[in-house]
């Protein structure tokens, strides 16, 4: 079922989901299942699978020199949505994104998607690898997140990259983009990257996702100016909840996003890492509250792979 047909059928009661990042290549998918398995009392409608993208490793050649590889940590993305879809009975999200991938890599990777009965994708640029300052498109890839919107909203079409293709079922995929209440990192202001924004719903975008926020202030007034240009789609709220003390410095500096602070000072002074994770619970009920009283149609979660703070958060509300 599609993300949008969750939240019509809910008739106004806010959802819980979340985001689950897969194993490195070479782990157990076991490890995925034993995360998601506590938070699915909650009945999620949907959990979204981050994609990965490449990286460069370095092999020694034995002889002082060293050979330059490209690999990719994390691989699987697409197999572990069918996997979840086939034991939790629920839909799955794959991340697409245009770093890394041609239009025709693209392209199959939909064409598996559809094959395996995804009705969800999410469309994300991606950032830049680790050793480049600024984004580079893969050469005869999607620059930008509207034009991978584009290609995904064609494929529904039935328009492939190099023919149509009449068939009798085509691709109908309901298609999630990113949105930034603090503005996106390389954007010069929030009123461009709103304009930005209603490109890619211009596109074919049904609803947004937000990027971890911690004020929920500039959560409410990015949607209020994303409706006043037009911008007509769900907005779902994805909230992060801090877990170790370094996230303080780690997040402002990834991310670009201001912690408000109180929060701040609550982390500071934890003694250790445990009291921190008990700090970003207790701060992310409450912002998580608010944001259920302003009947947001979604509450995501960042799990980033541990489910034991979600699922004491996700116990206080749903």
């Amino acid at each position: 079922m599609k993300v949008t047909d969750h939240i019509n059928n809910a008739n106004g009661k806010t959802l819980f989901s979340f985001e689950v990042i897969p194993p490195q290549k070479g782990k157990n998918i076991q490890d995925l299942y034993n995360n998601i398995d506590p938070l699915m009392e909650f009945n999620p409608p949907f959990i979204d699978v981050t994609t990965s993208r490449e990286e460069y490793v370095y092999l020694d050649k034995g002889n002082g020199l060293l050979d330059k590889r490209i690999t990719r940590m994390r691989p699987g993305t697409v197999g572990i949505c069918a996997s979840i879809m086939h034991k939790y009975k629920i839909d799955a999200i794959p991340h697409l994104l245009c770093g890394g991938f041609t239009k025709e890599e693209t392209e199959y990777v939909l064409v598996d998607c559809h094959y395996l009965g995804l009705d969800n994708v999410m469309a994300l640029r991606g950032d830049s690898m680790k050793d480049e300052p600024y984004f580079n498109a893969a050469k005869g890839g999607n620059a930008f997140a509207s034009e991978l919107v584009d290609q995904i909203a064609s494929l529904n079409r039935g328009k492939y990259l190099h023919n149509d293709v009449q068939v009798e079922h085509h691709s109908d995929f309901c298609i999630g983009v990113a949105g930034y209440p603090e503005k996106h990192m390389e954007a010069p202001s929030l009123v461009s990257d709103l304009r930005r924004l209603k490109e890619k719903v211009a596109a074919g975008a049904d609803y947004v996702v937000t990027q971890m926020f911690f004020d929920n202030n500039k959560y409410f007034e990015f949607v209020k100016a994303a409706k006043e240009i037009g911008i007509n789609v769900p907005i779902i709220p994805g909230i992060k909840p801090l877990a170790v003390q370094r996230h303080l410095q780690v997040l402002p500096q990834v991310f670009k996003i201001d912690l408000p602070q109180d929060l701040i000072d609550a982390v500071d002074a934890c003694k250790d890492n445990k009291a921190v994770r008990q700090v970003g619970v207790e701060f992310a009920i409450q912002q998580s509250k608010e944001l259920l009283a302003a009947g947001v149609p979604v509450l995501h979660y960042y799990s980033m792979g541990k489910s034991d703070n979600v699922q004491a958060i996700a116990s206080e509300l749903f």
